[in-house]
């Protein structure tokens, strides 16, 4: 499970480093491989290739003949792309998910259990802020069994 955040630079090719905090949590069966789409949120979701297998298989199991689950099908692989870590542990980016998450050079490298998320950290600062709950009250409500 990946946890904790990271502020790194993009380089001039649109290549990031996985930092060694997060990379250790990497199953051997991951290959050191990583498929990388668009999030939910302005921001680019970035599943080691072992977990990204387990979520081919819930959008697989989506009814594709409901239109929302359909669209949310296609606008999810339509940015879907791999790539491997080179020897210095980066992986490139494409240019259209830098686009789409606003990064530009500083990039923000999030743990999120089984994916990291990569933000643009303005971006970050403000979701981090929005909503009128303090983080006690969404704990209270998101936590309540």
């Amino acid at each position: 499970m990946f946890n904790g955040s990271y502020l790194h630079t993009v380089d001039a090719k649109g290549r990031i480093n996985i930092p060694a905090r997060l990379r250790r949590n990497l199953s051997p069966e991951a290959n050191d491989s990583f498929m990388m789409t668009r999030g939910t949120n302005a921001c680019i979701d970035l599943y080691p290739l072992d977990e990204w297998a387990k979520t081919e298989k819930e959008l697989g199991a989506l009814n594709l003949y409901n239109p929302k689950a359909a669209r949310f099908v296609r606008l999810t692989l339509q940015y879907a792309v791999d790539d491997k870590m080179d020897s210095q542990s980066r992986i490139l980016i494409p240019q259209n998910l830098l686009q789409y998450a606003k990064i530009d050079k500083e990039i923000l490298i999030v743990g999120m259990l089984r994916k990291i998320e990569l933000w643009n950290p303005a971006i970050y600062d403000e979701y981090k802020d929005e909503g009128d709950e303090s983080y006690e009250q969404l704990a209270a409500t998101v936590m309540a069994g």
